[in-house]
């Protein structure tokens, strides 16, 4: 192999600077107080139809389910609509850079999680409509979410915009910081749960520490304790109808032989070690998420024998609700794009994460690993508006991996201009989430749509 053909670009790298000049220059087009508008668009689907359409496919015993979850609050029909916010968003203005776009960025899509080396860190942690596309997309689905709680809660508007605020100027100015860094630097940066705690004022430490406390218990021995009991000295999952419910056709057996042929090739060699020390002992289907709802989810008991086990769950991958508007997926089937994107935003990802395609597309991941998130309902406005700018630092961090750090902080500047537009933003799409809400409940009363609540 010679210099010519090593796996190198050799043009020169234009600067930081250079490259922040770029992203400001970008302003002139696209002016950071456009991000501001938002109406609805004259060909926006109806709420009621979109759902019924983005719900074929699915496991129809489950879809009620979906419909029940969602219907609970506006804030709960925001968390499942992301494939309406994405028609929505592909209206509105965009600078021209990309990133990898996490898709679903809204607030319970943030939590804790451990790395192989056993730490905890706060990140993304849901993938499933990754790919990528514009960087403001997911800036305004994470701002509206952030005003979308707070009514949820019973926050006054001012303290809901006020969280808004703080999120979205974290996310500017955690961008700056990254746009200082090397990209080794970047690569290498990750939010530890020190960290996070540290960084959050002390009156709102509260909830962080609460929910780094819960997630160290979260792990494959405890869920055994909670997801199986023995039987005739065997371990099996417990069925808790309709969200856990063993199935044994020959379908969800096509599944199962799928991932043990397609699913070790997907993970590292010494993963794949680990992994050959397990027998599979149960499985059974489960009801995951508002917007998961109904998409196939299974969970697997791998057991070593006493109480060694490992849980880990595998679920459907459909195409990413952004590919109509930001161009088709090129990752080659839709588990690996969830895959690749997750390797791709996360610090450290989970060591058996990996992917098995046929007819249908699963990927594989640990079912529970120290996986934490905040509870929204015990909140107050300084909790809000702290752990929004957790979140912001966290999507500032996602982006800079995968995007041009020092470009997106030359758009975004020192002022509070973006800031203050995304904010107006967020707040007419929490009334437009509102009002398609209410359609929602409506179509329930009407008996148009079929419901599962409390679920």
């Amino acid at each position: 192999m010679t210099v010519e053909t090593l796996p190198f670009p050799f043009a020169p790298h234009p600067t930081r600077q250079e490259r922040r000049n770029a992203g400001k220059a970008l302003r002139l087009v696209v002016p950071r107080a456009a991000h501001a508008q938002w109406s609805a668009p004259a060909d926006r689907p109806d709420p009621v139809e979109l759902l019924r359409r983005t719900s074929r496919g699915r496991l129809p015993d489950f879809v009620p389910i979906r419909y029940g979850r969602m219907v609970a609050s506006p804030f709960a029909f925001f968390r499942g609509a992301a494939a309406q916010m994405a028609h929505d968003l592909s209206s509105t203005p965009v600078s021209g850079l990309r990133v990898q776009a996490v898709g679903d960025a809204h607030l319970m899509n943030f939590g804790s999680y451990a790395t192989p080396e056993r730490n905890l860190v706060f990140d993304v942690n849901d993938f499933d409509e990754t790919l990528p596309a514009p960087w403001e997309w997911d800036v305004k689905r994470f701002a509206a979410s952030v005003v979308v709680a707070g009514r949820f809660i019973g926050l006054r508007e001012e303290q809901a915009r006020d969280a808004c605020l703080a999120g979205v100027r974290a996310y500017r100015l955690r961008l700056r910081d990254y746009a200082r860094m090397t990209h080794l630097e970047v690569w290498y940066d990750r939010i530890d749960a020190h960290e996070a705690i540290e960084d959050i004022a002390r009156h709102a430490r509260k909830h962080a520490e609460a929910m780094f406390d819960k997630a160290r218990t979260r792990t494959s021995l405890q869920a055994l304790s909670k997801l199986a009991r023995q039987q005739g000295g065997q371990w099996r999952i417990v069925d808790d109808p309709p969200l856990v419910t063993h199935v044994r056709d020959e379908r969800v057996r096509g599944w199962i032989e799928a991932l043990q042929g397609g699913y070790f090739d997907t993970v590292p060699e010494d993963r794949r070690s680990l992994l050959e020390r397990y027998t599979l002992a149960d499985w059974a289907l489960r009801v995951t998420g508002v917007g998961s709802a109904g998409r196939r989810s299974l969970i697997l008991l791998l057991s070593a024998g006493d109480d060694d086990v490992l849980f880990l769950q595998i679920k459907e991958a459909r195409r990413s609700v952004l590919e109509a508007f930001a161009g088709p997926c090129s990752s080659g089937n839709p588990a690996q794009r969830i895959v690749r994107g997750q390797r791709l935003i996360q610090a450290a990802s989970d060591p058996f994460l990996g992917w098995v395609h046929g007819r249908l597309s699963f990927y594989v991941r640990q079912l529970r690993d120290m996986k934490g998130s905040f509870e929204l309902e015990d909140m107050s406005g300084s909790d809000l508006l702290e752990y929004a700018e957790l979140c912001g630092w966290a999507l500032a961090r996602a982006h800079a991996r995968s995007g041009d750090a020092a470009a997106l902080c030359g758009y975004l500047g020192k002022s509070e201009a973006f800031d203050t537009a995304i904010v107006a933003f967020a707040a007419r799409y929490a009334d437009q989430t509102e009002r398609d809400h209410a359609a929602l409940e409506r179509a329930v009363r009407e008996g148009r749509l079929e419901v599962i609540t409390g679920v």
